[in-house]
């Protein structure tokens, strides 16, 4: 346990870091990081508390010492204050709030199944080696040295121009629908998802595949493996003491996959025009919307970070000999 003590330490030395490393991003801008702003809303209401706000927000209300401009930063921070999206006139919390649940919602679920299924098939094919499984990994491979946005495109010419089985853009029919817990709504947020989540699927699958593979069929080598085949045990017993084991390292890369989820398959939701976190952070580097590169950092940081963490338990409770000693 003192081990996970000093992996949680840390991991708040890590998030304080790049809480620092945040404070400052604007602040490294050339340039005056407010001018800019306001001359993204040139045609847009300014308000003076807007402009008050945005002060505040890049330190410039000139009688604050840059000590008092981070200490107050840590208190905005504290509070969920992340200040107002440029773009998007609002803050910075309801722009990333929004974004979270359709990158969540699509990335992670693909994601998912995308470990499950590359997973079960990496160890299927490990034990069954020299079959016609083997048959599945080149074609796999194509789709993961492929770029997603070729892929991405690639469907979209296929199932959404020539075939129309699927919409290619956006997260929802807004012509068609209104956002609610209607089962219309729902179903034209599942259609619109699926040509994305299949981009991510088949392009991350291919990894868990040979990754689980590799480590199983050294696993199936191992002495307590052989045992229990001599013993006689079932093979589906066998087979799930070794991907026990050799799952372990799948655990840290799902654990950075999970971590990675909050950004987005960023080309992927550009490609599509997917209104989640990677497409968000796109639009407010393009745009100069300092806060809001600012909330995006440090919500990617979190959740790698969280992530990361979660994995160091996992692994405590996959593998004894992590235990031992501690």
């Amino acid at each position: 346990m003192r081990a996970l003590a000093r992996k949680l330490a840390f991991y708040i030395l890590a998030a304080v870091v790049a809480i620092t490393i945040d404070f400052f991003i604007p602040r490294m801008m050339p340039g005056n990081a407010l001018t800019a702003a306001l001359g993204k809303l040139q045609n847009a209401q300014v308000t003076p508390a807007l402009i008050k706000s945005l002060e505040v927000e890049y330190g410039l209300t000139g009688h604050q010492s840059a000590w008092d401009q981070y200490v107050q930063y840590w208190d905005h921070l504290l509070h969920g204050n992340m200040g107002v999206s440029t773009e998007f006139s609002q803050s910075v919390t309801s722009v990333i709030g929004g974004g979270i649940f359709w990158t969540l919602g699509m990335v992670g679920l693909a994601t998912a199944i995308s470990f499950v299924f590359g997973t079960v098939l990496g160890a299927l094919v490990a034990w069954r080696r020299g079959s016609w499984l083997d048959n599945l990994l080149p074609a796999m491979t194509f789709f993961q040295a492929a770029p997603y946005f070729f892929i991405a495109i690639l469907l979209i010419a296929g199932f959404a121009t020539e075939l129309h089985w699927f919409p290619a853009l956006n997260g929802y029919d807004q012509t068609l629908v209104t956002p609610g817990l209607s089962g219309t709504y729902l179903a034209n947020v599942i259609d619109h998802a699926i040509l994305p989540a299949l981009t991510i699927v088949l392009a991350s699958a291919a990894g868990w595949i040979v990754g689980m593979r590799n480590v199983m069929i050294s696993t199936m080598d191992e002495d307590y493996v052989l045992v229990a085949q001599a013993k006689g045990l079932p093979k589906r017993r066998v087979i799930l003491y070794a991907a026990r084991n050799a799952i372990l390292p799948s655990v840290t890369g799902f654990s950075l996959a999970i971590g990675f989820v909050v950004s987005g398959a960023l080309l992927t939701e550009i490609v599509f025009s997917y209104p989640g976190i990677g497409y968000i952070l796109q639009q407010a580097v393009l745009n100069h919307d300092y806060p809001l590169i600012q909330g995006v950092f440090l919500i990617i940081t979190f959740a790698v970070l969280g992530a990361n963490l979660i994995a160091d338990f996992v692994y405590v409770l996959l593998d004894p000999r992590t235990r031992q000693g501690g």
